[in-house]
């Protein structure tokens, strides 16, 4: 038997639908809190020594949470080459400003505090604001354009054609989104500072990250009723074989009905939202009543419960098509080879364990409150 095949090709695709969804939550959970921080800056510090406070509470590790990033982007490039096609030159401007936003992000890190003066170091902070506030609105506003559907087709030979444009992604639905993927980093961003950081920074932290909490909750809500009541879903009628060859064309699929209808057929999904529900709400009442530890596992799991609920409503679907469902990419038929996909998951079963045990150890040293004494000492180490 030819090693590969240990894994039959259909369970592969599963894993790595999975491990995908793992790789983008492992994001929101790591970097989340690093833009939540950036977002909520301008509002939980008034003065230069409480911003670099907030700011030093992120320092560390803002730069090592950026894997999951490249990873996800990776994964997505050699496990779902039409995915990677589709969305990233449909979304292109989207992409764009998050990348430039992003860049915005490790410059203002580097050089806010090269120069003390106040309009150079306020230019910075407002940079760190872009940085962690419009990364979170786009990727919001990208998940509620999947969710309604793309407007791309795929010829005969599976060139994908998209025909929509930048302002076309701005619709109600798309936006609601993501201003509640932005409530979520600021009640995330709100539940790091809490812990990490100490004096007025952390106070104000836990009242805008109290009120991220109530606005993801009630962003949530409203999200998954539009979804019931005024979005069309989509469903596989006759999948293309699926440990066969990635062909959409040879799928049929109907654009009818509602996207909550997964939840008549698997019903243990219902464990996702729920736990979107409880986290947020939880938080809420752990940043008002100021724990700190309980606080941050709890935004984690409503970040993870959010987030995941989206993926479980849409499978088998990754990309649906509004032009052309037949055209919608699934988990079936939109992956890379049955060789390629063995060989990545070896080298994640290698390197991801190795990730993992870095991170926790680095969190492990870097742990502890930062103070404003802790700049004070430490002016020319410290951000």
């Amino acid at each position: 038997m030819i090693l590969h095949e240990l894994i039959d090709f259909e369970t592969l695709r599963v894993i790595w639908w999975f491990l995908l969804g793992v790789l983008l939550i492992g994001f929101a959970l790591t970097d989340g809190f690093d833009m939540g921080v950036g977002a909520l800056l301008p509002f939980v510090a008034r003065t230069d020594l409480e911003r670099r406070v907030a700011i030093n509470t992120v320092g560390p590790v803002w730069e090592g949470n950026q894997v999951w990033f490249i990873l996800g982007g990776g994964a997505i490039f050699a496990a779902w080459p039409p995915l990677y096609a589709v969305s990233f030159s449909g979304f292109y401007f989207a992409m764009f400003l998050v990348l430039a936003a992003l860049i915005l992000r490790p410059v203002a890190f580097k050089y806010r505090s090269k120069r003390d003066d106040a309009r150079w170091r306020e230019t910075w902070d407002w940079a760190l604001f872009i940085g962690g506030a419009v990364p979170a609105l786009v990727f919001g506003i990208a998940v509620g354009n999947v969710l309604q559907g793309v407007p791309f087709r795929l010829t005969d030979d599976l060139m994908p054609i998209y025909e929509g444009s930048f302002f076309g992604l701005l619709n109600p639905f798309a936006l609601l989104t993501g201003l509640t993927s932005l409530a979520m980093i600021v009640m995330h961003g709100g539940a790091w500072l809490s812990l990490k950081a100490a004096g007025p920074v952390a106070e104000r932290a836990r009242v805008f990250g109290s009120y991220g909490a109530a606005a993801a909750f009630a962003g949530f809500a409203l999200a998954g009723l539009w979804l019931a009541i005024g979005l069309d879903g989509y469903a596989l009628t006759r999948p293309n074989v699926t440990d066969g060859p990635s062909n959409p064309l040879f799928s049929e699929v109907l654009r009818d009905g509602s996207w909550l209808a997964a939840y008549a057929q698997r019903p243990w999904i219902v464990i996702a939202p729920v736990l979107g529900f409880a986290g947020s709400a939880l938080t809420f009442a752990g940043l008002r009543a100021g724990r700190e530890i309980s606080t941050l596992l709890v935004s984690k799991a409503a970040i993870l419960g959010m987030i995941s609920s989206v993926g479980l409503t849409m499978f088998p679907f990754i990309l649906p098509s509004t032009l052309d469902p037949r055209s919608s990419l699934t988990v079936w038929d939109a992956s890379s080879s049955h060789l390629t996909l063995f060989v990545m998951l070896v080298a994640t079963a290698i390197f991801m364990p190795l990730i993992l045990a870095y991170t926790a150890w680095v969190y492990k040293v870097l742990w502890g409150k930062v103070t404003e004494e802790d700049v004070s000492n430490n002016n020319d180490t410290v951000y």
